[in-house]
């Protein structure tokens, strides 16, 4: 059987530029934690002022039931950024 071209040729040797590989974090950043503490525990202080005393204040009372996204939200932005700590 007749062999192909392609085997007889000689293969370049494409020498290709390294990259130093990038070392991987073994720390987290500093602001890391305590940002995700703060998001968390003043996401929960919303929701709880917001039930216990918020048809007193009235900046919660103008907000209705968007309190509720508020302090979800600040919850949901801990969680976002607990996946930067290591």
């Amino acid at each position: 059987m007749p062999e192909s071209s392609s085997r007889n040729k000689k293969k370049t040797d494409k020498v290709k530029a390294e990259k130093t590989p990038k070392k991987p974090r073994t720390t987290s950043r500093v602001w890391v934690a305590p940002l995700m503490l703060a998001c968390w525990l003043l996401g929960l202080a919303w929701l709880v002022v917001f039930y216990v005393a918020g048809q007193d204040i009235p900046v919660m009372n103008d907000l209705g039931n968007w309190n509720l996204l508020i302090g979800m939200g600040l919850i949901a932005v801990g969680f976002v950024v607990s996946t930067q700590w290591i």
